[in-house]
């Protein structure tokens, strides 16, 4: 008689043992960690073209002369930030730039690549945190398409590394 028969015959005599709770719990957190795997990676890739267009909004100001929407006050405007040297790298704005990690990180994201789109997205979230601090050592101005951009990288880069560990608690099984 196989396993599952023997768990079978037993339950139908009245009881439960525990390798019945146990194929029944491995059968749930197998059931949440393919979910999790599927729904992910398009969480990621939906973040990251939300990611993509706030970058766009940025890039938008970095090469506009008006007064920009996102001007509320003396610490919050996105024009000072966006017209700043720091807003350039090797003559490519950082919001285009911006646009193509975003990008990049929803490619990598649909072609399951959890270890890559991890890698990127903690990369780009240590570039987003270096850019925070000179707003708020050297400018003492705030982004707010920054600040939301940086939002939006930390939480993909939560998300990310939980994907990565779910596919690698799949893959011990």
């Amino acid at each position: 008689m196989t396993l599952m028969g023997r768990i079978e015959a037993s339950t139908k005599e009245g009881y439960a043992p525990a390798n019945e709770r146990w194929i029944h719990h491995s059968f749930i957190v197998s059931r949440l960690s393919a979910s999790i795997r599927f729904n992910m990676r398009f969480l990621i890739a939906l973040l990251a073209l939300g990611g993509a267009i706030v970058s766009a909004l940025a890039l938008q100001v970095h090469y506009s002369v008006t007064t920009e929407p996102c001007s509320i006050n003396e610490k919050w405007d996105c024009g000072v930030v966006n017209h700043s040297p720091y807003a350039e790298v090797v003559g490519i704005p950082v919001a285009a730039i911006g646009i193509a990690g975003y990008l990049a990180l929803a490619w990598l994201a649909l072609a399951r690549q959890r270890g890559v789109t991890t890698l990127t997205a903690t990369g780009a979230l240590t570039y987003s945190l270096y850019l925070a601090n000179i707003e708020r050592t050297i400018l003492g101005v705030w982004c707010l398409y920054c600040v939301i951009s940086l939002g939006i990288i930390a939480l993909m880069t939560v998300l990310s590394g939980c994907w990565m560990i779910a596919g690698w608690v799949n893959r011990d099984r």
